[in-house]
């Protein structure tokens, strides 16, 4: 069977030029927007330690966001299937990235707090984590360690 394939389309538009465009490293802010059809748009900038704007989601932490999410979607389906009823989820994740000739991510830690209807599907819950990483397709594509620490309240 063939793999199915999806497609995706944002666009990114860059709003800092004050006027004189990027004739300095100083002279242009790195604002920018990301659009979608039929969704809501979100200000981006750069990490403030790149003079950014720290009010703006930057691409690093939209980097570890989509990690988060497409973990918690996977899981929440395979809890699902399995017959546990999850009550709340939240993720406090991390990442670690490094400066260099490439700067890169070293590694992301996903750290769920996760609410169960009942208390002793925690064994069970705790193994599926295994299998969304698995499964998660944001993982799957990232040259680095996705490690998962979650914790049952």
């Amino acid at each position: 069977m063939a793999a199915k394939e999806h497609h995706y389309q944002v666009a990114v538009r860059w709003t800092g030029n004050r006027g004189n465009g990027t004739a300095s490293y100083t002279a242009y802010d790195r604002n920018a927007e990301l659009i979608a059809a039929g969704k809501e748009t979100i200000a981006l900038s750069a990490d403030p330690a790149f003079r950014g704007d720290a009010t703006r989601w930057n691409p690093e932490e939209l980097l570890l966001a989509s990690a988060s999410a497409c973990h918690k979607l996977w899981y929440l389906h395979l809890c699902s299937d399995a017959g546990i009823v999850v009550e709340a989820y939240e993720d406090a994740a991390e990442g670690t990235m490094i400066e260099g000739t490439r700067g890169r991510f070293t590694n992301i830690t996903l750290k769920p707090r996760i609410a169960l209807r009942d208390p002793a599907d925690a064994d069970r819950a705790r193994e599926l984590h295994h299998q969304a990483h698995e499964a998660c397709f944001i993982a799957n594509s990232l040259n680095f360690p996705v490690n998962c620490e979650p914790e049952f309240v």
